[in-house]
């Protein structure tokens, strides 16, 4: 064999043993654990516009790894520094360097669960996002009060609670206010379909006027088989031009959600919300409208009653009538009940 081919085989046989030892250590290197942390999982939240410096430091200051160089040199292999994508991540203990990189390279975050109900104010609501998302509630507010903006979505700061459909939504954390809200209005076409719009306006109502109603029954019952029936009294006495004089309109405007009993001073509190001072409905909803209470309208009872309050009996439920004679009665009962109660 000639020096030439024996040089050749020695080269050969030298890539062969190299290629080995680097295909072994690559392989223990992909599977031996860079996540050792003193539990399952944990969550890390990379911000919007972090770089890739910003996610090392975010890796090691929270202990999820120690060896940032070979985290570095996976990296770099597999082109993650150009590639960082922000959102909340779930890390396993055990995981590879190889896993990590390629769970943080692929964005494939884990979604945060958003629930919001029984909501008067925007302020609240933009606390609960705030808290569970990385928007800040500053932000959200400033939409939320911004006429010109809200316009692209026929709404008015008076009005744009109506946009938020109580319920569990799923969101990814690094979701911006404006995302939000266009995720809401896009949940909001979807319930307001044709055919509810279509009830809405067989009513002589626009959606926003029917989650207002919606809004005021809501915080009148919490009896759901009764709704209807009470959304069908209001509707009578819009239709007749009859001041509403609904109670938790005068609690609405005085401020005070403590306050039980109405008296005759927060009945005349000259306010636009408050149905005892003004005629028809007020100019935003008193409350945030579950979806049901939103159908209860559309589905009214279409009945004769003008009157209801509460039973006399501590059910909780409410006891109908059509003329003011009868009402007064019923009225006098509930007195006679509720006093009673309080002297025992």
């Amino acid at each position: 064999m000639s020096i030439k081919k024996i040089v050749l085989l020695i080269i050969f046989l030298a890539v062969i043993v190299i290629g080995v030892f680097v295909g072994e250590w690559y392989y223990r290197v992909f599977k031996t654990p860079i996540v050792k942390i003193d539990k399952e999982s944990t969550l890390l939240y990379i911000p919007t516009n972090s770089n890739y410096h910003d996610v090392v430091t975010l890796l090691f200051s929270q202990h999820i790894i120690e060896d940032t160089a070979l985290f570095n040199q996976f990296a770099a292999l597999k082109k993650y520094p150009s590639k960082v994508k922000p959102g909340r991540y779930k890390i396993e203990n055990g995981w590879s360097v190889n896993a990590l990189v390629n769970k943080l390279r692929s964005g494939n975050q884990l979604p945060v669960k958003l629930t919001f109900n029984n909501i008067r104010f925007l302020p609240k609501l933009a606390g609960i996002v705030g808290h569970k998302l990385e928007t800040d509630s500053a932000q959200l507010m400033t939409l939320f009060l911004d006429p010109l903006f809200l316009e692209k979505y026929n709404m008015e700061p008076r009005t744009i609670i109506s946009l938020f459909l109580p319920n569990t939504y799923e969101f990814y954390w690094n979701t911006s206010a404006l995302e939000f809200i266009d995720r809401m209005k896009k949940e909001y076409d979807q319930f307001w379909n044709q055919k509810r719009t279509q009830k809405a306006l067989d009513m002589g109502l626009s959606p926003i006027k029917v989650s207002i109603l919606a809004s005021i029954i809501q915080e009148e019952t919490n009896k759901k088989d009764e709704m209807s029936r009470m959304a069908g009294v209001l509707i009578n006495r819009l239709n007749r031009g009859m001041k509403l004089q609904v109670d938790p309109t005068a609690r609405f405007a005085y401020g005070d959600f403590s306050v039980n009993r109405i008296t005759t001073d927060i009945t005349k509190i000259e306010s636009p919300y408050n149905t005892y001072y003004v005629v028809g409905l007020p100019p935003g909803p008193i409350a945030m409208p579950e979806r049901s209470t939103i159908d209860a309208v559309l589905n009214y009872e279409k009945n004769r009653y003008l009157f209801y309050c509460a039973k006399a009996d501590g059910s909780g439920y409410h006891v109908f009538a059509k003329t003011n004679a009868a009402h007064n009665r019923n009225a006098n009962a509930y007195r006679r009940f509720a006093y009673g109660r309080k002297r025992k």
